[in-house]
C-alpha cells in the first residue's frame, strides 16, 4: 500500500496522466474488484466434462445398489410322458428362492454406500482441477491485458516522439537517423502488440472451451485479491484436510476394509428354499424344497486378495502424503521467493520512473537520442519483467491455495 501511495504522489512531478497510468500498471488491486470468481462460477456450471462426470457417477451409484436385494427366484416345470403307456405321465413343478444370511445384505448395503461416496471426492477433485485451470487462464489474461495497456502507452509515446522528429526534419534542423530510430522502436512495439493479441485470443478461446462453449468475455486488468498465506505447517495441514485426492484415497481404503470384512460372509454357506409339486400315476406329492451351497473352492483366495488390496491402499496413501508434502513445500517456497522479488521490482520501478525527465532532457539537448532510447529501454524492460514476475507470483499462490477453490 505504501508503494501505491508513493507512486500516486510521484505522478504530478512527471507527466501526470502518463506516469499515473504506468504506476497503475503494476499496482495489484485498486479501485475495482476482479470478476475472476464470476468466471469460475460460470465454468463450474457450464463445463461439459464436469456435467458428464456428475451424470456418470449418478449411474454408478445405481450400479452399486444393483444386487443388494434377493436374487431372482427360480421356477421350473416339467411334464414327462411315460412309456409304456401303463407307466403313466409325470408332472413336476419347482419354485425356489436362494438367499444369504441377513448380515450379508447389511454389509453389502454399507459397501454400496461407501462406494457411492467416492463420487463426491472424485467429482470434487475434478472440479478443483478444472477451476484451477480456469483461474490460471484468467490470471494470464490479466497479465496479457496489462501488457496490452503498457504496449499501447509505449506506442503513443513513440508516435509522439516520431512526430516531433518528423516536424524537426520538415523544418530543416532534424536528423533522419533519429527519425529512423523512432520508427524501429515503433515497429518493435507493434510486433509485440500483435504477439500479445494472438496470445489473448487463444486464452479467450480456451476460456470459452472450459465454459462449455458458452461465450465468456474476460477483460480484467486487476488480479483478484490474494488470500492471506499462513505458515507452511498450517498451509500443509489445511491442504491435506481439504484435498479431495487424499479424501478419495482414504475412502478407497475404507472400501477395501469393508470388502475384507465381507470375505467372512463369502465363506458362509448359501441357502435356498421353495415348493416342490409332483404328480405320477394319479398320485400327488407336495412338499418343501431346501438346499445349501458350500463355499469350498469358489472364494478360496478372496481373503488374500483383499488383504493385498488393503496393503496397497495404505502404501498409496503414504506415497501421496509424501509426494504432496514436497509439492506443497516447493510451491510455498516459490511464492515466498517471488513475493520478495516482486517487492524489489516494485521499489526499483517506483524510484526510476523518470520518463518525463528523459523527455525534457532530450528536448533540451542534454542527452542524445541513443541515450534516450537506452534509458527508456532499461525502464521498459524492468517494467515488463515486473509484470511477468507479478503473474508468476499470482500463479504460484493460486496453485498453493487451490484447496480453497
Amino acid at each position: 500500500m505504501t508503494n501505491k501511495i508513493s507512486l500516486i504522489r510521484l505522478a504530478p512531478r512527471l507527466l501526470n496522466f502518463k506516469n499515473l497510468a504506468i504506476a497503475m500498471a503494476f499496482s495489484s488491486q485498486v479501485l475495482a474488484q476482479s470478476n475472476v470468481e464470476t468466471v469460475l462460477a460460470s465454468v463450474e456450471k457450464n463445463n461439459k466434462s464436469l456435467v458428464a462426470s456428475r451424470q456418470l457417477w449418478e449411474a454408478k451409484k445405481l450400479e452399486y445398489k444393483t444386487g443388494l436385494t434377493l436374487p431372482n427366484p427360480t421356477i421350473q416345470g416339467q411334464y414327462l410322458f411315460g412309456s409304456p403307456a401303463t407307466a403313466g405321465n409325470q408332472t413336476d413343478f419347482f419354485a425356489v428362492q436362494s438367499f444369504d444370511l441377513p448380515g450379508f445384505y447389511k454389509k453389502r448395503r454399507q459397501l454400496a454406500e461407501m462406494q457411492g461416496a467416492v463420487s463426491l471426492t472424485t467429482i470434487a477433485a475434478q472440479r478443483q482441477k478444472l477451476l484451477l485451470e480456469a483461474k490460471l487462464v484468467c490470471l494470464e489474461m490479466v497479465y496479457r491485458n496489462k501488457l496490452a495497456a503498457q504496449h499501447k502507452r509505449r506506442k503513443m509515446e513513440l508516435e509522439r516522439l516520431q512526430g516531433d522528429f518528423q516536424t524537426k526534419l520538415d523544418q530543416g534542423y532534424g536528423n533522419i537517423l533519429d527519425l529512423n530510430k523512432a520508427r524501429l522502436q515503433s515497429l518493435e512495439i507493434k510486433q509485440l502488440q500483435q504477439e500479445n493479441a494472438i496470445e489473448l485470443h487463444q486464452l479467450q478461446t480456451h476460456l470459452i472451451e472450459l465454459n462449455g462453449g458458452v461465450t465468456l468475455v474476460f477483460q480484467d486488468t486487476l488480479y483478484p485479491p490474494l488470500l492471506e498465506i499462513q505458515t507452511f505447517e498450517i498451509v500443509n495441514k489445511e491442504y491435506e484436510v481439504a484435498d479431495p485426492v487424499h479424501q478419495n484415497l482414504e475412502q478407497e481404503k475404507r472400501i477395501t476394509e469393508k470388502q475384507l470384512e465381507l470375505t467372512k460372509a463369502w465363506r458362509q454357506p448359501k441357502f435356498e428354499a421353495g415348493y416342490h409339486y409332483q404328480s405320477i400315476l394319479g398320485q400327488r406329492f407336495n412338499g418343501i424344497h431346501a438346499g445349501i451351497t458350500l463355499p469350498i473352492w469358489e472364494q478360496k483366495y478372496r481373503t488374500q486378495q483383499e488383504q493385498a488390496k488393503l496393503a496397497f491402499s495404505e502404501m498409496n496413501i503414504q506415497s501421496h502424503l509424501n509426494e504432496h508434502f514436497f509439492e506443497i513445500k516447493e510451491l510455498y517456497d516459490r511464492q515466498a521467493a517471488l513475493r520478495k522479488s516482486l517487492d524489489e521490482y516494485r521499489l526499483a520501478i517506483s524510484s526510476v520512473s523518470n520518463t518525463a525527465l528523459l523527455d525534457k532532457a532530450l528536448r533540451l539537448g542534454e542527452i542524445t537520442v541513443i541515450e534516450y532510447f537506452l534509458e527508456t529501454s532499461l525502464y521498459q524492460n524492468a517494467l515488463l519483467h515486473f509484470l511477468k514476475t507479478e503473474l508468476e507470483y499470482q500463479v504460484s499462490v493460486a496453485e498453493l491455495m487451490q484447496y480453497k477453490l
